[in-house]
């Protein structure tokens, strides 16, 4: 964060004449009051008074630095002060302060440690503090240290600076697997950005991780920001600012209305940390505050799932290959085998308790985390009163509902301990949240294991007892749900049927699954090669990627084409998926690796009729997308 960026001239005085200590602090608290960033002042300042009590904050050498975090603060920001005369800001070694620094900072995160951090590290060259000394213009106070910064971090990309160049809209995306929906719908917004003459910068919330990530000052310049997201993201940097909250298929869908909404001033101010919403600003259904929680969980545990998984089916490959017999210690017999297939079985372990704390992690932020964690490994080991070693595991099931329970419950210990004496508010989260937290969800856990575990049990029985019949109704509806919306709440639900299957040693299921989700973007691409006169020339162009997207398991590739025409894409795709699944679970194919499409299909039993069904499947989809579009005029 640079230090010139937290800068304006509006709150830089040059030569000042100032008397006494409450007389610096009064001015510069006026300065932060005019930089913008100050909703309340009297709150700010009682908050920069208070930290002089613990102690002066003048660090000698000339430098006073009064910093505090509050809730008075929108965002992050500087005030700057020269007192060539000097003001006896009580420093330790009893010389006057000629050279002053205000931190402001919201009250979330440590953004003032970073910037006194900063400011420390330059002011420390003493030819530099002269320079700003006897600077006589706030142009020119911003220029020395400008070229400070650039001298001291010399590699650091320099933000936009706050003026006309500045990104009028920020954007976050995020979907639950961060593969496909995140980056097409920041590619959405970028492109409309562009088209409507709107500088836009877009962050990515993706399966490696947040990237182009939206700096403080740029938050601070904007004029709103977009959060097309299907599972949570850091919302406290956004505090006070106009926030338009929204799915992030409308990212891909319509990127210009939601830009438009911005730039008119129709999002509503956005509140964190449970304050009053402003007028106007809409509530999320309970539903899919439920939903994206859950997506929150899923997302972080897939990496387990699909690692572990690939792991434990190369395992089953090498001894299949090999000759070994295959009973009960199948996938163990070859030395590698054996160890591929402990190290997929220890992330496996892992797949459960994640799951559950990062479902608690999104309803309660971190509070919620050590709750979820324990108790979804209390749901893998089946502890109860009577046992607290281990009974019937509830599984997938237990810690689905221990994320829930764990995070809500941990909601309301906050709120109860909100009565508590301020003097508490230190050990809080450290002593007091994870104890009567852990409490809570010990106790729950403990006492619903029993009935949970009889429930994924009795599911289990059923699925492994399924007559073929059953099993091919089961494939035709799990592969079209993976269709209807490619990539929201119904494909994802298919896929976490299909992953907790897994889990549970069903496998067949997870082969349905995963061939409904290859056949659309694959069955539009054969479409765009035979049917041209039915796509427009970007969709012809876009078609063969699409072929590679289906291939390697990418759903979401064939969204652009259903929001175009989704009266006949999507019944295309939701019947040629449904015959993909229902024909997996007929010829019997099984799928240990809950991802890869064609580069885990060494893994598949049965693979050739595997390919068979992906084939038929994208071929159905392909000639009812013929037989139902119109030809382009």
């Amino acid at each position: 964060m640079r230090i010139v960026d937290l800068l304006s001239e509006n709150s830089i005085e040059l030569g000042a004449s100032i008397a006494s200590k409450s007389e610096a602090i009064d001015r510069l608290v006026e300065l932060q009051v005019k930089g913008g960033h100050i909703k309340d002042k009297d709150a700010y300042k009682a908050g920069i008074l208070a930290r002089e009590e613990m102690s002066s904050t003048a660090v000698g050498e000339g430098i006073a630095i009064p910093h505090a975090k509050s809730d008075a603060v929108e965002a992050p920001s500087l005030a700057a002060m020269t007192v060539p005369a000097g003001v006896d800001y009580e420093a330790m070694d009893d010389e006057p302060s000629n050279l002053l620094f205000m931190i402001a900072a919201p009250n979330n995160g440590d953004v003032h440690l970073e910037v006194l951090s900063r400011l420390m590290t330059i002011l420390m060259d003493e030819d530099f503090r002269a320079k700003l000394i006897a600077a006589t213009d706030k142009k020119q106070f911003l220029q020395i240290i400008d070229d400070m910064e650039k001298e001291k971090y010399p590699d650091e990309p320099v933000a936009v600076a706050k003026n006309d160049a500045a990104y009028k809209v920020l954007a976050v995306t995020a979907c639950p697997t961060g593969i496909a929906h995140t980056y097409m719908a920041a590619e959405a917004l970028e492109k409309a950005g562009a088209k409507m003459g709107v500088t836009i910068k877009v962050e990515t919330n993706g399966s490696g991780g947040a990237k182009n990530v939206l700096t403080d000052a740029e938050i601070a310049s904007c004029d709103g920001i977009i959060v097309a997201a299907d599972k949570a993201v850091e919302m406290s940097r956004f505090d006070g600012k106009k926030v338009l909250q929204t799915k992030v298929s409308d990212g891909i869908k319509k990127p210009e209305e939601l830009i438009n909404k911005i730039e008119s001033g129709d999002a509503p101010v956005y509140h964190h940390s449970g304050e009053k919403k402003a007028s106007g600003q809409a509530d999320e259904s309970f539903g899919r505050k439920l939903y994206k929680n859950l997506m929150n969980g899923v997302s972080n545990m897939l990496p387990f799932v699909v690692a572990g998984g690939i792991f434990i089916a190369v395992a089953f490959l090498i001894d299949a290959l090999t000759g070994a017999p295959q009973d009960s210690g199948f996938g163990s017999h070859n030395a590698v085998a054996a160890f591929l297939k402990t190290i997929g079985g220890y992330a496996f372990n892992f797949m459960v308790p994640v799951l559950s704390a990062f479902i608690a992690k999104s309803i309660a932020d971190r509070p919620g985390f050590l709750v979820g964690l324990v108790g979804g490994f209390l749901a893998t080991t089946g502890s109860t009163f009577a046992d607290v070693s281990g009974g019937v595991p509830s599984g997938f099931l237990g810690a689905l509902l221990a994320g829930f329970v764990g995070g809500f419950a941990m909601l309301g210990i906050e709120k109860l301990c909100d009565k508590m004496p301020k003097a508490l508010n230190g050990i809080k989260p450290v002593l007091i949240y994870p104890l009567a937290g852990l409490g809570v969800i010990a106790v729950f856990m403990c006492a619903i294991n029993p009935f949970m575990g009889m429930i994924n049990e009795g599911l289990n029985n059923f699925l492994a007892g399924m007559g073929s019949t059953s099993k091919v109704v089961l494939g035709l509806v799990l592969g079209g749900m993976m269709a209807i919306d490619m990539g929201g709440p119904f494909n994802k639900a298919a896929y976490v049927f299909g992953t907790a299957a897994i889990a549970a040693g069903n496998f067949d299921i997870m082969a349905a699954v995963m061939v409904g989700g290859m056949v659309p973007p694959i069955g539009i691409a054969i479409a765009t090669l035979i049917f041209k006169n039915k796509f427009t020339e970007e969709e012809r162009k876009s078609g063969p990627v699409n072929i590679i997207m289906g291939l390697s398991f990418i759903t979401e590739g064939a969204i652009p084409f259903a929001a175009s025409d989704p009266g006949r894409v999507i019944p295309s795709c939701i019947v040629g998926s449904a015959i993909a699944g229902a024909l997996s679970m007929l010829f019997g194919c099984t799928l240990m690796a809950p991802h890869g499409g064609v580069f885990v299909f060494a893994v598949v039993g049965n693979w050739p009729l595997y390919i068979v069904a992906l084939l038929v499947g994208s071929a159905v989809t392909a000639v009812l997308l013929g037989v139902l579009k119109k030809k382009i005029k």
